[in-house]
């Protein structure tokens, strides 16, 4: 089966385009019954309250809740990752639903507004593990949210240092990460859970397909993922071998 990418608003066609790169069929999905011809998901990044509205217009989050209680394999990025957290604050007046199932604490717009939207090297020791390629992700932050606090089940696999000035109080939210030495505090954006994968950043907007890569695998491991014959055999690791470029690169 094809991977399903929630086509509301915001950087669906770009995960279909990476999804493209690596061979993989992708699915866009807007509405409850399309999830029944999919057995896993990528929620975009995008404008998390745009979505959350269209997707309650739509009647999506019993569908998309289930989904993921279901235990099939589910990524968000930015927005999404939003979506997937059980308890999120920074949100506007009124707040916005949300799918939960990720054991996490979320601050929407944790960096800030649009123009202080930021790239970073970020170190990624079990993608490269997993997926080869440099110990680093080029990581494209759009406005973008933190994970705060985890839970016991959830693997952290990337973090970056608190932006200085930062006035938010962060001492109780930050005793997950008091395994950094000295006085530098991180937040976390990159984890997984079971089933779950999440990353704060927006691998969709470079040419490195790794996160696609080792989601795909997480599709694989999964019971109904194996039999749907997803492969990443078309990726052309050639860009790992390239001069690195300055991101963001637009394929």
């Amino acid at each position: 089966m094809a991977v399903g990418v929630l086509a509301l608003q915001g950087s669906f066609n770009e995960h279909i385009a990476a999804l493209r790169r690596l061979g993989v069929k992708s699915v866009e999905i807007r509405k409850p019954e399309q999830l029944q011809s999919v057995t896993s998901l990528i929620i975009p990044g995008g404008e998390s309250t745009t979505m959350a509205k269209l997707a309650e217009y739509h009647n999506l989050f019993p569908a998309l809740r289930e989904f993921v209680k279901m235990g099939k394999p589910v990524w968000g990025t930015c927005a999404g990752l939003i979506f997937l957290a059980d308890k999120a604050f920074g949100q506007k007046t009124g707040g916005q639903e949300l799918i939960g199932g990720l054991d996490c604490t979320v601050h929407r717009n944790f960096f800030g507004s649009q123009i202080q939207s930021f790239e970073a090297e970020l170190s990624v020791p079990e993608i490269a593990a997993k997926e080869g390629g440099p110990p680093i992700f080029r990581g494209v932050f759009i406005r973008a949210p933190a994970i705060l606090k985890v839970g016991p089940d959830v693997e952290v696999l990337a973090d970056i240092p608190v932006p200085s000035g930062k006035t938010i109080d962060l001492n109780s939210a930050l005793d997950s990460q008091e395994e950094n030495n000295g006085s530098e505090k991180k937040v976390i954006v990159a984890v997984k859970q079971g089933n779950l994968l999440a990353t704060a950043f927006h691998p969709e907007l470079t040419a490195d397909t790794r996160w696609h890569s080792y989601f795909l695998k997480m599709v694989n491991e999964d019971g109904e993922g194996t039999s749907s014959g997803i492969s990443t055999s078309g990726e052309d690791l050639s860009f790992y071998r390239q001069p690195r470029i300055d991101l963001p690169i637009f394929q």
